[in-house]
C-alpha cells in the first residue's frame, strides 16, 4: 500500500494556498516596497545633496550637511572628531611659496577727499622671524572716492604650525556702509528685502562679502531683521549689528549693544572672544565646546571672526589650522576691542573683495579676489540664488564731501599728513566719541 504524503502546511488540499499564505506574501511585498521606497528615497534625497552647492563646495561637506539635516549630527560629529585626532596641523615648516602675500607698494596722494580712517598699522606676526611681508598691509577692491576702503595682510597664526597661513582684512568704515543678507537656510524663512543672489544695483557699490555666522540651531543667539525677530535675541550673546545709516559694530547684546529705532539688523553668534582689547577670560584652546560643537569640537580648523577696533573699523580673520585662542589672539593683533566668532569650517569660511574695472563699475565673481586662495566656494557664491545662507557686505557709501584726487597706487598707501588732520577717527555712527557705537 503506498503511504500518503501530508500536504504543504497551510495549503488545502489540491494546492490552494491559504489566508495565512497570502498574508505573508502581503507582508513581504510591503516591506520589500518599503525598502525599496526607502532607498530610493535615499538614493535621490542623497544624489540631491551632493550635487547642491548651497550644502557647501566639497562632496564630504555637502554630505555632512545632509546628514546632519536628516538626523545623524551625533554620527557626523564623531567622525568628523575622530578625523580630525587623527590628523593634527603640521609642526613647523614653511607657508607654501606665495602663501605670505608680497607687499605692492602703493602711495594715494590726497589734497581733498571724503572722510575716512587713518590706515592700519601693522601686525606684528606671532611667528617671529617675521617673513617678508608678513602682517604688511596691501590696500586692495574697489577705491571709494579715490581712496582704498579695504586692506589685507597674511601671517602665520602661531609660532608653533608655521606651514599655516591666515588671511587678515581692515575695512575703513567711514567709506564702508554694511549690509547683512538674509537666507532661506540661515535664518530660515523669508523672503527677504536683502537676499543673495546681491543685485545688479547693489553690485555697483559692493566692495566685499564675507560669511556670518553657524546654523542658527548652533549658534546660541538670535537673528533679527527688517523689523521681524527671526529668533529672539539673547542677552549677553555675541552679536553683529547693522544700523539704517549702514554703520554697524559688534558687541554683546544688552551691554555694549542694544535695540534701537536705528537698528536694522542684529546677528548673534556664541559669546564674544575679545572683550575691552583682550582676549576674553577662560578660552581653552583643548576645549571647544563652546566655540564649534558642529566639528565635532575639533581644535584645529578653519575658523573665521569679526572684530570692530577702538576708531570703528571692523577686522575679519579667517583661515585654517586655527584654535579659538590662535583666532582671538589674531582678532586683537588686528586692533579689536571686541570681537566675535563667525562660521567654521573649510565649505564656510570665505571672504571676497571685488574690483571691477572702474570704481564705478559693478562687481561679480568675475572681478572678485578671495582673501585667501585656499578659501572654498569663490566668490561667485553671493551671486547666486541658490546661496541660501546669511552673509555680511560692505559698499562704498556716498561722497558727499570734498572732491577726491584720482589716486595712483604704487608705493606702501601713505595719506597725506595735511589729509590726516582733517579726519578725525570718530565711530561710524557719526557720534563724537572713540569707541564703536553703543546701541
Amino acid at each position: 500500500m503506498t503511504e500518503r504524503r501530508p500536504a504543504p502546511p497551510n495549503r488545502r488540499r489540491g494546492g490552494r494556498p491559504t489566508k495565512a499564505t497570502f498574508r505573508r506574501r502581503r507582508i513581504r511585498v510591503a516591506l520589500l516596497a518599503l525598502t525599496l521606497g526607502v532607498v530610493g528615497w535615499l538614493g535621490i534625497s542623497l544624489g540631491s545633496a551632493l550635487t547642491n552647492p548651497m550644502l557647501g563646495s566639497s562632496l564630504p561637506g555637502r554630505f555632512a550637511e545632509w546628514a546632519r539635516g536628516h538626523g545623524a549630527s551625533a554620527i557626523v560629529n564623531w567622525a568628523e572628531n575622530l578625523w580630525y585626532s587623527h590628523h593634527p596641523p603640521p609642526v613647523g615648516g614653511k607657508p607654501p611659496d606665495g602663501a605670505i602675500k608680497k607687499v605692492h607698494r602703493h602711495e594715494v596722494h590726497t589734497t581733498s577727499g571724503p572722510p575716512h580712517l587713518a590706515p592700519p598699522a601693522a601686525i606684528v606676526p606671532p611667528a617671529s622671524p617675521p617673513l617678508p611681508g608678513e602682517g604688511q598691509w596691501t590696500p586692495v577692491g574697489r577705491l571709494v572716492g579715490g581712496l582704498p576702503a579695504i586692506y589685507v595682510t597674511t601671517l602665520r597664526p602661531d609660532p608653533i604650525h608655521t606651514s599655516y597661513v591666515v588671511g587678515v582684512a581692515w575695512m575703513d568704515t567711514k567709506l564702508l556702509r554694511a549690509t547683512l543678507y538674509s537666507g532661506s537656510q540661515i535664518p530660515g524663512g523669508g523672503p527677504y528685502p536683502d537676499t543673495a543672489p546681491i543685485s545688479p544695483t547693489a553690485s555697483d557699490t559692493l566692495v566685499a562679502a564675507f560669511n556670518a555666522g553657524f546654523l542658527m540651531s548652533a549658534a546660541n543667539g538670535g537673528y533679527y531683521t527688517d523689523g521681524q525677530t527671526e529668533i529672539p535675541l539673547r542677552n549677553g550673546a555675541a552679536s553683529f549689528v547693522v544700523y539704517r545709516n549702514g554703520s554697524a559694530t559688534v558687541g554683546a547684546w544688552g551691554q555694549d549693544v542694544t535695540m534701537t529705532p536705528q537698528v536694522v539688523s542684529v546677528r548673534q553668534n556664541l559669546d564674544l572672544l575679545v572683550e575691552g582689547g583682550a582676549a576674553v577670560p577662560g578660552l581653552n584652546a583643548n576645549d571647544t565646546t563652546q566655540w564649534g560643537a558642529t566639528l565635532g569640537n575639533a581644535v584645529y580648523v578653519w575658523r573665521s571672526g569679526l572684530g570692530v577696533t577702538a576708531d570703528g573699523a571692523l577686522v575679519y580673520v579667517g583661515g585654517p589650522g586655527l584654535n579659538i585662542t590662535d583666532l582671538a589672539n589674531l582678532l586683537v593683533r588686528a586692533g579689536a576691542v571686541r570681537a566675535m566668532e563667525l562660521d567654521i569650517n573649510t565649505d564656510w569660511v570665505n571672504y571676497s573683495y571685488f574690483t571691477p574695472s572702474s570704481s564705478f563699475g559693478t562687481a561679480s565673481g568675475a572681478n572678485g579676489t578671495e582673501l585667501l586662495s585656499a578659501m572654498a566656494g569663490g566668490p561667485s557664491r553671493y551671486f547666486q540664488s541658490w546661496w541660501a545662507r546669511d552673509f555680511i557686505t560692505v559698499s562704498a557709501a556716498p561722497v558727499v564731501t570734498g572732491t577726491p584726487s584720482s589716486g595712483s597706487l604704487g608705493r606702501p598707501l601713505q595719506h597725506s599728513a595735511s589729509a590726516r588732520a582733517r579726519v578725525s577717527p570718530t565711530p561710524l555712527t557719526g557720534r563724537s566719541q572713540r569707541s564703536p557705537p553703543r546701541g
